[in-house]
């Protein structure tokens, strides 16, 4: 609930959302161009139903200024090239966190787990340009579960490189230090199997470490997989 009151305060214009879990393109970020997304989440006997309009100027240009830098990306779309059945799915990796955010218009983004974290950290500079050439406030989310190897019964089993990818994430968050997540050994990612490295490392671009202030809020890990909560803020006006 923090971290939605202070993004209300800071009244964004529409917010990017960085999800784990969207359509995603191999070899590519992939980026909503639809007219809308709608997704459902189900939990506690209970279903949510999210409707958004997605902010697809922004989206062009994120897109446009990436592929003028070299990076590999792409927008999508569904039905139509307009109207309401241009409409893609919305991810419970954006559902969860949007559900606490100011109602505003929104773009998703699905990383490319294909290409290099460097790749990652360089798109998050083609974001950061795109948002500072747009004439609206802009708010970023990146949406990260972490490791899910934390209970035997899980999907996923146990393995204790769950328990230390979490803890060496969390000193890295609290430290300002995410663009070291970019040197995690691949061994050491299938064992843990976290979720939020590829996110993380576009935020790190996006926000540099000279101009990033962290909050670190919390880390639970309440069932098979680990959840942080921070707020990463820029000290100045992108």
């Amino acid at each position: 609930m923090n971290l939605g009151q202070q993004m209300a305060e800071a009244k964004p214009d529409c917010i990017v959302v960085l999800t784990p879990h969207g359509t995603r393109i191999n070899g590519r970020f992939s980026i909503t161009d639809s007219e809308r997304l709608i997704g459902s989440w189900n939990e506690n006997e209970a279903t949510f139903t999210m409707e958004k309009l997605v902010e697809r100027d922004l989206a062009r240009k994120i897109n446009d200024e990436a592929l003028k830098n070299g990076q590999l990306s792409s927008t999508i779309n569904f039905g139509t090239a307009a109207g309401p059945i241009s409409c893609l799915p919305l991810d419970w990796g954006a559902i969860v966190p949007l559900r606490f955010m100011p109602d505003v218009p929104v773009v998703v983004i699905t990383p490319a787990r294909d290409l290099s974290f460097q790749k990652h950290i360089e798109f998050g500079k083609s974001l950061r340009i795109a948002v500072a050439q747009y004439d609206k406030k802009v708010g970023l989310i990146a949406s990260c579960d972490w490791a899910h190897a934390h209970d035997e019964k899980g999907p996923y089993g146990f393995d204790p490189a769950a328990k230390e990818l979490d803890e060496q994430a969390v000193e890295l968050i609290r430290t300002n230090q995410l663009e070291k997540m970019a040197d995690f050994d691949a061994d050491f990612i299938e064992a843990a199997k976290p979720d939020g490295i590829w996110q993380t490392l576009i935020l790190a671009g996006a926000i540099p470490p000279e101009e990033r202030l962290v909050e670190f809020l919390s880390y639970e890990a309440p069932t098979y997989f680990g959840l942080i909560c921070a707020e990463i803020s820029a000290k100045r006006k992108i």
